[in-house]
């Protein structure tokens, strides 16, 4: 393709995407198809000769979105915002269309330095410690991965070496809680402290955080046991009901025991934007990492994690590899982000928040986080005054959890009337929402921060759910 065949193709394409963001009310939220039936409509062998642009997009219409849950769209209150501002959309097609190769500071000085400063920009943003010094990841999974990485070394004494944990005596833990994602179990793992090793922590029966004194009671017996305790992670909103981790309590027993404490902040970091939830972060300064996502509900176009660290130092030094053929002149005088995580070659994600604060502006942003936090509230006090519902979590941000209690209805009657209800608005296309287990028994969470989601949307969704729920 050449750059006057592009320039066509691309006006067709983004015509097209602004047409699909203008329709997406007028779509069902959740796709309407069978498993395999996008493979099954694609050709089993790949083209040999070039096919026109229009086909492709006939196939994009008619194949591929008809195939995905739409989280664009205003009445998707599933998992959590995964938001795509347009604004960002423009720096990630910037970013594709430069192809930058992102190595080393001299393979794309520009690469590095913007994402310094943009990097510096959402860090003074969000109040973090103006020490701290952060880098972009691809996603916050990444980012506690390297967080788990860097406090096992730190644990075991770093060196050149690199020994490992196999010359380790005494087995590391890491404690977390039931309530963390996923993917800090998957991290633990990755860094080889072992899935027997990862502690659960107590949580607060009401709040769902962590149990500062059932923290303190399971480090303690570690060490009675001969165990070394090397990294806690805190969540700041966990994914269940978006609870915060107390690091004002935690953060003090961690210091006492010099264990690494890394904060997953991957969808709740956004509302640090907001000065009224830095609350959710005091503490912080004595912790030794946090991250979280620009690409859930601040909107920046996936994918766009920041990972912050308070000692930069160590972390270049656990991550760093440094091959002849990456030698430059200007070594140990500028930033080299292929030492601050796994990958080497690194895409230019700088671009897309930059794009989208430039273009949207921070006060845009903040207005629609306090929408949907007022949103959240206003739903809340909907359920809680309707009778046979309930709330079932403090709603700290933008989550609300909640259940259809008919009276009469044991336990287990219960659990699948609430799969049946949540599965059937879902089927209908009218809005999407996420059944989760909370203490063993399902609920319903509706995740509210879609961009285009409007207090009308809300209360259609409350709307659906209590009509699909009471008619079963």
């Amino acid at each position: 393709m050449t750059p006057e065949e592009f320039r066509a193709a691309a006006h067709e394409l983004v015509d097209w995407i602004a047409d699909y963001r203008a329709t997406l009310a007028q779509r069902p939220v959740q796709a309407q198809v069978r498993p395999g039936e996008v493979a099954g409509k694609l050709p089993s062998a790949p083209p040999r000769a070039p096919e026109s642009f229009d086909a492709v997009l006939k196939d994009l219409d008619d194949i591929v979105v008809p195939g995905l849950t739409l989280n664009q769209h205003p009445r998707y209150f599933g998992w959590f915002p995964s938001n795509a501002s347009l604004s960002s959309v423009l720096g990630d097609l910037a970013t594709s269309g430069i192809g930058a190769l992102g190595i080393t500071w001299q393979s794309a000085p520009a690469l590095t330095e913007v994402e310094e400063v943009v990097v510096e920009w959402l860090r003074e943003l969000t109040g973090l410690p103006a020490s701290w010094k952060g880098t972009i990841q691809d996603t916050a999974s990444t980012g506690s991965l390297v967080a788990m990485l860097a406090a096992r070394e730190r644990a075991t004494g770093f060196s050149e070496t690199r020994r490992g944990l196999q010359a380790e005596a005494a087995p590391l833990t890491v404690y977390t809680t039931e309530q963390a994602h996923s993917s800090v179990t998957k991290a633990v793992a990755l860094a080889g402290f072992g899935s027997g090793n990862l502690r659960m922590v107590e949580t607060d029966p009401y709040t769902r955080a962590m149990r500062p004194k059932a923290l303190a009671d399971a480090i303690a017996k570690d060490i009675a046991a001969g165990h070394r305790p090397a990294a806690i992670v805190a969540s700041v909103g966990t994914t269940g009901t978006t609870a915060v981790d107390p690091l004002t309590e935690i953060v003090p027993i961690a210091r006492e025991h010099d264990i690494w404490v890394h904060v997953d902040a991957a969808m709740a970091g956004s509302a640090l934007l907001l000065p009224e939830m830095r609350w959710m972060i005091d503490g912080l300064a004595g912790a030794d990492s946090l991250a979280w996502n620009p690409h859930k509900w601040m909107g920046t176009v996936l994918d766009c994690a920041l990972l912050y660290v308070a000692d930069p130092e160590h972390l270049i030094r656990v991550m760093s590899t440094n091959p002849s053929y990456l030698r430059s002149t200007v070594d140990g005088s500028v930033t080299q982000y292929k030492d601050w995580g796994i990958a080497l070659g690194r895409r230019f994600r700088a671009l897309k928040p930059w794009f989208q604060l430039r273009l949207d502006g921070v006060a845009e942003i903040q207005t629609r986080l306090r929408r949907d936090l007022a949103n959240a509230r206003w739903l809340a006090e909907q359920v809680e005054a309707t009778p046979g519902w309930r709330v079932l979590a403090p709603v700290p941000l933008q989550t609300v959890c909640l259940r259809h209690e008919p009276e009469g209805m044991d336990a287990d009657a219960l659990d699948e009337h609430t799969l049946a209800w949540a599965d059937a608005v879902n089927a209908s296309g009218a809005a999407f929402v996420t059944p989760s287990k909370l203490d063993g028994r399902w609920m319903v969470r509706v995740s509210i921060g879609a961009l285009p989601t409007e207090h009308s949307d809300v209360a259609f969704v409350w709307d659906v759910l209590r009509r699909t729920a009471e008619d079963r």
